[in-house]
């Protein structure tokens, strides 16, 4: 597989956030996205067998891992890579852009499903596969990165349109105001989480955390 890094740090996301986590980022990314944190991830990285991956996980005193990229449903290995994780005992995630169709990991029962749907300030919103909202279940989640009004519009109206069984989390932008996305939630009395990036917020944009 392309690794493009291993490292062992605070789940700053999602249903597990504040959960010390091994992450294998995998490289390349089939989208483009305008806020992207990691761009050095669509091309850089090393090959590494299931493994060496697994020697390396080894090392880090937990049992959680995330897979994520880059976008890790671009590898075929990846599904050797969750089943290898999943049979040593690991609970594991897995983070996906939304682009790919997440059928063929239905397989996995325990996996939980982070499943990203891309708003129109990406410009990589016409490139989801909104089939994948159907094959999500209580145990996974649904991310929406807001940057504005728009964005937030084009969310809301896609989690009033869907019946989605698992949890949603609206995450602004880095940079964006978190305060104003609040706002909007409570102001329509939606059902969903407001998520903030707790690593960035103990640790800023340092890489490898």
């Amino acid at each position: 597989m392309d690794i493009y890094e291993i490292f062992y740090s605070i789940q700053g996301e999602g249903r597990e956030t504040g959960y010390p986590t091994v992450f294998i980022r995998t490289s390349g990314c089939n989208l483009r996205c305008s806020y992207c944190d990691t761009p050095e991830a669509y091309e850089r990285g090393s090959s590494m067998s299931i493994e060496d991956i697994l020697r390396e996980v080894k090392k880090f005193p937990c049992d959680r891992v995330c897979v994520t990229g880059g976008e890790p449903l671009l590898q075929k290995e990846t599904m050797e890579l969750l089943s290898a994780l999943i049979d040593n005992g690991y609970s594991v995630s897995i983070e996906t852009n939304g682009s790919l169709s997440i059928k063929p990991l239905l397989d996995f029962e325990s996996l939980l499903i982070s499943l990203d749907i891309k708003c129109p300030s990406s410009r990589m919103h016409d490139k989801m596969d909104m089939n994948n909202l159907r094959y999500l279940s209580e145990k996974d989640q649904l991310k929406f990165v807001i940057s504005d009004r728009v964005d937030y519009e084009y969310a809301k109206n896609i989690i009033v349109e869907n019946s989605v069984p698992c949890p949603v989390f609206f995450q602004p932008v880095w940079s964006s105001n978190p305060g104003r996305l609040a706002d909007w939630i409570l102001r329509d009395g939606l059902s969903i989480r407001l998520g903030l990036q707790i690593h960035k917020v103990i640790w800023g944009e340092e890489k490898g955390r």
